[in-house]
This record gives C-alpha cells, structure tokens and sequence, in this order.
C-alpha cells in the first residue's frame, strides 16, 4: 500500500489548470482563482493623509514652546486643502489628504478648542506624527494578487482599492459525481429493507460546491458492470473531473476498478490510511478519475486529503495544502499499522479529545468534531503527547 505521502505524489502528477478563462468584475469574482496576477496602476495611498481626526501643522512652528494656533481651513476626506501658512493650523479628519506643508498631525483628544477659531495643543508633535504617508500600502507596480490566489473578501477589496474593475480567472471546474450502491436511497423514497439513505452524495456535492465547481451529478447508479461502464462513457463527455464514492472494493459487486481499467487506467488503488483505504487514481479517456470509498466518513476524509488538492490544483489554485497545528490529547491511542486521521475537537482546555468510536461509518462523529489528528501508523500515544491537528476550518468546511 501507498503512503499518504506517495498517493498525494500520484494523484497531483501531471495535473495543471483548467485552461478556460473568463473576465469576471471583481465585485462578483468572490471565490474564484486567478489566472493572471493584479499589479497596480496606482500607489495607496495616493497622498499623504490623516490617520485621525485632529489637526494638520507644521512641526517647525511650534519652536519656542508655542501651542496655541489659528485654525484657518477645514479638509474632509475627498477634498483637497490649501497650502497651510506658517503658524495656521488646519482642522483635517481621517483619510484627508495632508495639505502642502504640513508634515504632522495632532489627534483632536490633544487639542483644546478656545475662542476665536484658536485651538491648544498639550504639547509639540514630532514629524510623520499620524500620517499615512503615500504609497505605504501598495506602490505602482506591485503584484498585489498572484495568479492563483482565490478571491477571498480581502482579495477583493484589495483589487478594488487599486481601481481594479474586472480579474482574469479560470472557470470552475466541471466534476462528475456518481455514486454505486443498490442500497442507496434518496431522501424522500421509501426506504426498503437492508437499504440506507446516501449522505454521502450530499456530503461530495456540499464540498464540491464549496470549492466552486460546477458539479454535474449523475446520482445512484445501479450495482453492475453495464450501468457503471455507461456512466462513466457520460462522465468522460462532461467533465474536468470524474468523482465516484463506492464500488472501490474487490467484491463481486464493486465494478469501478475494472470499468476505469476497460476504458483507461487506474495509476493507483490503496493507500496505508484509516479510514479511506481503497481510494483509486487514474484517467478515463484523458480524463483524471478519482474513487473514494464508499463508508460516509472515509468518503468524507479522502476528500479532505486526497481529492480537495486535485481540485484545487485542476482550478489553479497556487496554494492546496491546509496548515496543521501542534495540540496535546487528552486521551491514550494505540495506533495500528495504518496512518489514521482521527475525529477530534478541542476542548476549553485547549487539548484534543477523541470521539467515542472511531468506525468510519458513524458520520456524526464528523458533526461532532471540528477537526482530524493526525495519527502516525504504529503510535503508543499517552495523555498530554503533542499530535498534528487539521481544522475542518481550514478545509473551508
């Protein structure tokens, strides 16, 4: 069997972006991935400006230990101010441009209105005091977006504080959904004996969609070789990706090995991990394939670690690994000869602990959870050892 190392290597092997793009205007292009950098036309800020309501002036006159001034203007945020003249004040508020020849600016909590349009200040300021100075966020030139970053709300506004009106980005990535199982039923349907309710078809699509894919579903398709066979032949016609849960065993009834290897080739099939070992990479005419298993939470966590990265990389993401943590457990493991990705959530002491069962077909446990530790294969853990934490936060889920 593979390691997750090792799978992680064949699955993203070869794998490039979805070469469709589209201009989108950036006010809508929220979750979307970039296929050309944003570089500015403009610095920000563009002036020299307040960081505070308070008042502009000139450091030189307050040589002498004056602090009392005349306040001769007044400047808004958007409007520009006179020239400011010696021993004058100018009263300025948060974003205004500093006018010509002020180089500080007190904050009004250290002035003192008086009679007469006259203001006192505790004491002298010193130069550069609460200025923003010009082009002290983004100067002209700068890359501010990579191609391949995503389009998070403070991407967007970014972009649009450079007067970005529109971003080049790839287009979502079509995926193929089909499940295998005569059991499955959907909500809603009579549920005859010994059948179950597919949650793992509303689980995929959930995560599909969070990634931003266009996901044509083909539902339940029936436990034999001819049903499979037609549904991939369709898949391979409509996708950027083909994506199955169940059927990945060696049972008499399992038919997606043999049907991926009839019309392509599968690159891999087992992989040393718990929960998820049956997980297959390969290509159906040109097409990447990915099976997952079909138990709810190993189709849930092979998706987290082996598919989510294929997606994002087929969408051009630039960056598709999640960052882990370091936590104590409060619990004893004995691990066993597979790597395993374990339910757990942290508790007000800050250490991990572990659901009741780990059976991968108890899909509240993932409900319960708010991440996966990550278990080495043959672990003796004790009580307050430091394990790799992932989030489910960090998956975006």
């Amino acid at each position: 069997m593979l390691t997750v190392e090792e799978a992680k290597d064949i699955i993203l092997k070869d794998i490039h972006p979805e070469a469709e793009t589209e201009e989108v205007v950036t006010l809508y292009s929220a979750g979307k991935i970039l296929a050309a950098p944003v570089v500015s036309p403009i610095q920000v800020p563009p002036l020299d400006n307040s960081q505070m309501d308070g008042y502009a002036v000139r450091t030189e006159d307050f040589q002498g230990g004056r602090l009392e001034f005349p306040v001769t203007q007044k400047i808004f945020a958007g409007h520009v101010g006179e020239k400011l003249q010696p021993g004058t004040v100018a009263r300025i508020f948060t974003g205004a441009p500093l006018p010509e020849g002020a180089d500080a600016v007190i904050p009004q909590e250290e002035a003192t209105e008086l009679k007469y349009d006259y203001v006192r200040f505790q004491k002298a300021p010193n130069p550069g005091d609460w200025i923003r100075k010009a082009g002290s966020d983004v100067e002209i030139g700068d890359i501010i977006l990579k191609a391949g970053d995503r389009m998070t709300p403070a991407a967007l506004g970014v972009a649009a504080s450079v007067g970005t009106a529109t971003v080049l980005c790839y287009r979502p990535i079509k995926v193929s959904l089909f499940f295998t199982g005569d059991e499955l039923a959907m909500p809603g349907e009579t549920l005859v004996e010994g059948g179950i309710y597919n949650s793992n078809r509303f689980v995929l699509r959930g995560l599909l969609h969070q990634l931003g894919c266009d996901v044509v579903d083909y539902g339940n398709v029936p436990d034999t070789y001819e049903a499979t066979l037609e549904a991939f032949k369709k898949a391979c016609k409509k996708s950027d990706l083909i994506l199955t849960s169940g059927g990945m065993s060696v049972g008499e009834a399992d038919y997606i090995k043999p049907v991926v290897e009839a019309l392509g080739h599968v690159d891999m099939w087992k992989i040393a991990v718990k929960p998820g070992k049956p997980v297959a990479k390969g290509e159906v005419n040109g097409v990447p394939f990915l099976g997952l298993p079909g138990n709810p939470v190993s189709s849930l966590v092979t998706f987290l670690i082996f598919a989510r990265p294929l997606i994002l990389k087929l969408s051009g993401r630039n960056n598709v690994e999640v960052k882990p943590y370091t936590l104590p457990i409060n619990f004893d493991w004995n691990g066993g000869a597979r790597r395993e990705y374990i339910r757990v959530r942290r508790n007000e002491l800050g250490t991990l602990e572990n659901y009741r069962t780990q059976n991968s077909a108890v899909l509240s446990s993932c409900l319960w959870a708010d991440g996966l530790a990550d278990i080495p294969a043959n672990a003796k853990l004790k009580k307050g050892d430091l394990v790799t934490y992932i989030p489910f936060s960090a998956f975006n889920i």
